[in-house]
């Protein structure tokens, strides 16, 4: 008997071990959308604010949720903690570009909780918000990137002496953003740049970034400069541009996350689920130091409509000198699967340096293909020979539990068409 049950057991470990290998995308008991998340945000409404947030404020201050709060120009948290309460709502003011930073050396300390998110979100109403309504969030730390003197400061027409970002301790932690939603964000600041939904410049590897939703940012979702990051259960949804966008050195590391595409909130100059670098400007970038290195597993990237409008092109573009692992993930409806820069050539001392390993590539209009265009086959036969890929040509709603849910979709994989095991 005993005999029996240390085999049983052995067999359920075992069965266990070969799913948490095997699984495509986004991977949890449950639908992780559930409770948090908002997939309709211009028919919520929020109340009125009745506290405004400016200027710099450098004392320990705590956001409490019995109030609602306008964020009013750009506000900088300088040598102090800003503590928000879970369910707190700040609301981004238009006039005048509300926008939130964390200097260096600040912390934030924002852990909503899944039955009670922190939001930010335009101080417009219902359905006359629209991207970039306000600025964005921006957190700044002393994590390396490799700009020639180790620091930067961010372009955005913001105070230079406030926005510094970088330095020498890839463990700098600024704080806690856990279960918040960003919505509408992305203004411009200046006539060249809009804000990004969350920008994260020199942030390390002490910061817990976990459970965050961004919605309609007119920019980009999520944008790393330098620093040495762990992401978590990420959410992009209906970007205007880049959903996930690494540059500068970063050392990333991005798990169970989403970028959900619609071709019409896209821009014409290209828009990306991932986009990959190591330098903003070559010559800005110390060559000695670490080169963009990202390790993401169980991702999920997909276009949610007809490609043929051509606003959706390849789900990653990868430029020369960057290291990119991609595992266990779907990517589905793009045309091509990745495209990578010209100046990468197709020999093994450029290819293993970006790897994929255990993918479902669902119903792409190509797979690997280079700026030059006369590379693409031998992109294809490289990586054909390397990877595990699976390939498929399915509607997402074949393919996900509930892909076309307005309020709660689920894009976990359908387990019934053994699509979590290689073929």
């Amino acid at each position: 008997m005993k005999l029996k049950i240390t085999f049983s057991i052995l067999g359920i470990i075992s069965t266990f071990i070969s799913f948490a290998q095997e699984s495509k995308g986004i991977t949890t008991a449950a639908n992780s959308f559930n409770n948090w998340t908002n997939f309709k945000p211009a028919s919520t409404e929020y109340n009125e604010p009745t506290h405004i947030l400016s200027g710099i404020i450098d004392k320990d201050m705590t956001l409490s949720n019995k109030n609602t709060y306008l964020l009013l120009g750009v506000v900088y948290i300088k040598n102090a903690n800003l503590t928000i309460e879970p369910g707190t709502i700040i609301r981004g003011d238009q006039k005048t570009c509300g926008t939130l930073v964390i200097t260096r050396g600040a912390k934030i300390l924002a852990e909503g909780l899944e039955t009670n998110p922190i939001i930010f979100t335009s101080n417009k109403d219902g359905y006359s918000r629209k991207p970039g309504d306000w600025g964005g969030i921006i957190i700044l730390g002393n994590a390396p990137i490799n700009k020639i003197s180790g620091m930067s400061f961010l372009d955005f027409n913001l105070d230079s002496s406030m926005c510094q970002y970088g330095g020498k301790n890839p463990d700098d932690n600024s704080g806690i953003f856990k279960y918040v939603r960003i919505e509408y964000s992305g203004r411009k600041l200046n006539e060249l740049k809009e804000l990004n939904g969350l920008s994260l410049a020199g942030v390390g590897k002490q910061t817990v970034l976990s459970n965050i939703q961004i919605s309609y940012s007119n920019d980009d979702s999520f944008e790393c400069y330098g620093g040495d990051v762990n992401l978590d259960q990420l959410i992009s949804y209906r970007c205007t541009d880049d959903d996930f966008d690494f540059t500068q050195g970063a050392q990333c590391t991005i798990s169970n996350s989403i970028a959900i595409r619609y071709p019409y909130n896209s821009d014409f100059s290209g828009s990306r689920c991932f986009e990959i670098d190591s330098y903003d400007k070559l010559e800005n970038a110390d060559l000695n130091k670490k080169r963009t290195q990202i390790t993401a597993n169980n991702i999920t990237l997909i276009n949610m409509e007809s490609n043929d409008q051509g606003l959706v092109r390849e789900s990653i573009f990868i430029k020369k000198d960057s290291n990119l692992t991609l595992t266990n993930s779907v990517i589905s409806g793009f045309a091509p699967f990745i495209l990578m820069g010209k100046d990468i050539e197709p020999i093994a001392e450029n290819l293993s340096k970006i790897n994929f390993n255990n993918l479902l590539i669902n119903n792409c209009k190509g797979s690997f293909e280079s700026e030059e265009k006369n590379l693409t086959n031998e992109l294809t036969n490289w990586y054909l020979n390397n990877s595990v890929l699976e390939f498929k040509n399915l509607a997402n709603s074949e393919l996900f539990m509930d892909a076309n849910s307005k309020n709660k979709p689920d894009f976990r994989i359908r387990l019934n068409n053994n699509l979590v095991s290689n073929h």
